[in-house]
């Protein structure tokens, strides 16, 4: 008998709270099984193609947030150096640049092995953190994609927190 096994049976499903969020802001989303919810959330640069994955299994929930942005091939190089700057000042989560067609996305687990199931402040947080930290990197990345920017002068501009608007 393993000494850590823990009961994840008993675990509520956090995908339920997230639907009843995505819901409440009236995003487009889509519930295609009790184990993923898709949903897509507008941002101030861009909207924003979310996914959270359930796996009572194991007891725990899988998120990950999109951005659609084109990365031309001779900019590879200079956007993982971005993305992997950025990662090194993150506290939850972090951003992948996927090899095969060079897609961008935040991704976060949280395990919930040893407790009653996600609480409705995670998920929330667990949104609220990805869409924020998507929305510090789309600029930088138009930085250095569109604009020819250096990474270090793109990733002091995404960094630098603003006071009000403009």
């Amino acid at each position: 008998m393993d000494p850590f096994a823990t009961d994840v049976s008993a675990l509520s499903n956090p995908l339920d709270i997230m639907e009843e969020l995505v819901s409440a802001n009236d995003w487009i989303h889509d519930r295609s099984s009790d184990s993923e919810l898709a949903a897509q959330v507008s941002g101030h640069w861009t909207d924003y193609h979310i996914c959270a994955v359930w796996q009572p299994d194991i007891g725990a929930v899988y998120f990950s947030c999109h951005l659609e942005i084109k990365i031309p091939g001779q900019r590879r190089a200079a956007v993982h150096e971005l993305v992997a700057l950025l990662n090194e000042r993150m506290w939850m989560g972090h951003f992948d640049v996927c090899s095969g067609d060079s897609m961008i996305m935040f991704r976060h687990t949280i395990p919930l092995r040893g407790t009653r199931g996600a609480s409705v402040e995670q998920i929330e947080d667990m949104v609220d953190t990805a869409v924020t930290e998507c929305e510090r990197l789309y600029p930088a990345l138009h930085l250095v994609i569109w604009g020819g920017q250096e990474v270090t002068a793109a990733i002091s501009a995404a960094m630098m927190d603003t006071v009000g608007e403009a």
